[in-house]
């Protein structure tokens, strides 16, 4: 291996390199490379699949590029002999590389990280590729036989070792201060450079040598076919992987997270975006079935679910021009419209179904009849599309509902005030029974992505109306002075949690509490802080109050008050919905709060649109320059994190994107696998 055949028994050939598959070689490399660090973009995501999955994925794709580039590297050289490979050695070189992708990766993608760490995950990745590199080496099946000079052995898998150190180093580092493709590409291009560095290093160091009495043969090796197979199948694999992971990713988040699994159609979430977003719907019809407890009773789940089926089936088939259905809910079918002056044609198409679904249907070859009522709501230029949904929620809250497939039209003078009260009459016992709970959405650093504090979220599951939109039931409470009950409880939930989450040794983080416009000045509130602080030994500065900047502009003398006292008492204090109140700079630079949380509205059109980006931009270095925590809402794509963080890498960033809002259980899981990384 190490020791030259006598000089009379072996004479030592030489070949040639071509230029451009050398350099093939090397774009395949930095290929795997860039493809193994898109992976890894998917390991440190929230994503429906496993970080497992994608560890794997990334392993592959960079085992198998070591693997292409070794063997496109050697069909690069001509040498004077015949030569082949050994199929099994061939096929069993790969493995080395994979595994040691797979624990380079999985080191270094670890929470805790330090120079050991990149050291340790830089030698398993800088042996895997030497350990590749030798074993093709045996592979190969020639009339002639190398040796290697053992300094240069040594020194190609020190030369591997510490260029694969850089590497991962860098690979690491990247995620957090610089998430863009160009960045992207230059650190595949480095990582790339670690494995042609040992092949190439190596190769310098080997000698070849055939028998004395062999007659050379003419300038040989360049296996064509071993060449374009492992270069085609190299990048399809390769660029498949990248394409693949990122479109089942998103494919499968879109379909768990927006599409109802029984009828395909889009679910609330969908329903409720679709209210939050510009004013397109302007009418609005709702089925609900009310017979479908009892139809599982009698014929069990999997009939109900055909009977869901049938009746999403038939308000399918209406084919209404502009118009898109929902499943809202279990027992519930929405039917949103495009378009004005369109309710006669809504309630046109509705009273068809109803008179279809007066008479027995056959399902499954069984006669049922279906019970249920429609109701309609139209809006005009001067309402919000928001009215849509609890203009329906009135309606089906009517005492006078008979279920018999009635289609009844919103009418203000029947129907609000049923459902307000309905609302006002349940929300004490909402609170008692839990009906009424709390979910956390976390906020992440932008440069770190490391967890810096929780928001609770108020959320109902009525008895009655299944899940309540915030956006329907707040408003009442607010019209009705009962937002500060409620508030009162939402404090005392969040203190108790923390306490809960204290004494099971479990992280606790700042959480963040939404505190109303008219209970912001008043002492209750204050009273009713120290209270459950003290109740359950809360520390205050754990608690931070978010307090809206339309809230300070209606009375900023007794807010900025209000908000020194909550400063006083050690409370961290922010100003949310900021760019929605139209507050002065004057006001903003007096107001004592310690962060500043930008609307959603200012971050959807970001980064396609320059002057929402230059907006957000500005808004952004203006908090800085107060010295405020800044807090982006509504982050829900990776183009807005990449932009977000190229801009400030000290910003605290809360969406979908990261994680949607959590009950407690279920926001500690999310923790610890995120603390696990």
């Amino acid at each position: 291996m190490f020791s030259p055949p006598p000089i009379n028994n072996g004479i030592e050939v030489s070949g040639e390199y071509s230029l451009p598959i050398v350099i093939l070689s090397i774009i395949i490399a930095s290929l795997a490379s860039f493809t193994a660090i898109s992976m890894n973009e998917r390991i440190q995501k929230n994503s429906f699949f496993h970080r497992n999955f994608w560890l794997v994925l990334a392993s592959l794709a960079m085992g198998f590029g070591i693997w292409s580039m070794h063997f496109v590297g050697m069909s690069a050289l001509s040498l004077p002999f015949m030569m082949h490979y050994d199929s099994l050695l061939t096929c069993l070189s790969i493995i080395p590389s994979v595994i040691a992708s797979f624990l380079a990766f999985y080191i270094v993608n670890q929470k805790k990280r330090s120079i050991t760490t990149y050291l340790l995950s830089g030698i398993f990745m800088g042996i895997g590729i030497s350990t590749m590199h030798y074993t093709g080496m045996a592979s190969m099946v020639m009339d002639a036989y190398y040796v290697y000079n053992p300094w240069i052995f040594i020194t190609s898998i020190i030369t591997a070792i510490l260029v694969s150190f850089v590497a991962l180093y860098i690979f690491s580092r990247q995620q957090r201060y610089a998430k863009n493709n160009y960045i992207k590409a230059l650190t595949s291009a480095i990582m790339g450079l670690a494995v042609p560095s040992m092949h190439y290093i190596g190769m310098a160091g080997t000698s070849f040598y055939l028998p004395k009495q062999q007659v050379m043969t003419a300038g040989h090796h360049m296996n064509i076919t071993l060449l374009i197979t492992g270069v085609t199948i190299g990048i399809t694999l390769l660029l498949g992987l990248l394409q693949l992971s990122s479109l089942v990713d998103r494919y499968v988040d879109f379909r768990v997270s927006h599409i109802d699994i029984l009828t395909k159609l889009p679910n609330r979430r969908s329903f409720e975006k679709a209210l939050n977003d510009e004013d397109v719907y302007r009418s609005i019809a709702v089925w609900n079935l009310h017979n479908l407890e009892k139809v599982n009773n009698d014929h069990g789940y999997h009939f109900g679910d055909e009977v869901i089926q049938y009746a999403a089936n038939a308000l399918h088939q209406l084919n209404i021009p502009l118009s898109e259905l929902y499943r809202i809910d279990g027992n519930r079918l929405a039917l949103l419209l495009q378009g004005k002056d369109r309710l006669n044609e809504l309630q046109h198409a509705m009273k068809n179904i109803s008179a279809k679904w007066n008479h027995p249907v056959i399902i499954q070859e069984k006669k049922i009849l279906l019970q249920g009522v429609c109701a309609i709501s139209t809006i005009n230029d001067q309402q919000s599309q928001k009215r849509l949904f609890s203009d329906i929620l009135a309606v089906l809250s009517s005492p006078g509902i008979q279920y018999k497939n009635e289609v009844i039209r919103f009418d203000p003078l029947i129907h609000t005030y049923s459902f307000e009260q309905e609302i006002l009459n349940t929300i004490d016992q909402a609170m008692k029974n839990d009906d009424l709970f709390l979910v956390y959405q976390p906020k992440v650093n932008a440069g770190t992505h490391k967890i810096v504090g929780l928001e609770a979220l108020i959320r109902w599951n009525h008895t009655e109306h299944g899940f309540l939109s915030p956006g329907v039931f707040i408003p009442i409470l607010e019209q009705s002075h009962r937002i500060s009950d409620v508030t009162n409880w939402v404090i005392n939930k969040v203190c108790n949690q923390i306490k809960v989450w204290e004494e099971q040794n479990l992280p606790t983080y700042r959480i963040a509490i939404n505190i109303p416009g008219e209970y912001v000045t008043s002492p209750r509130l204050l009273r009713t802080l120290k209270k459950a602080l003290n109740r359950y030994s809360v520390n205050p500065s754990l608690v931070e109050l978010e307090i809206t900047e339309t809230t300070v502009m209606e009375s900023a003398e007794s807010s900025m008050r209000a908000i020194n006292t909550f400063r006083e008492a050690g409370f961290s204090v922010a100003l949310d919905d900021f760019g929605t109140g139209i507050s002065s700079l004057s006001n903003l630079r007096q107001m004592p709060i310690s962060t500043l949380k930008i609307d959603k509205s200012f971050v959807d059109e970001v980064p396609q649109s320059e002057k929402d980006s230059s907006i957000l931009e500005a808004i952004i270095a203006l908090g800085h320059s107060l010295n405020l925590n800044i807090v982006i809402e509504g982050v829900e794509t990776k183009n807005q994190v990449d932009f977000l963080t190229s801009t400030s890498s000290l910003l605290s960033l809360q969406g979908y994107y990261f994680a949607k809002p959590m009950e407690p259980d279920e926001v500690m899981e999310w923790i610890k696998a995120r603390n696990n990384e």
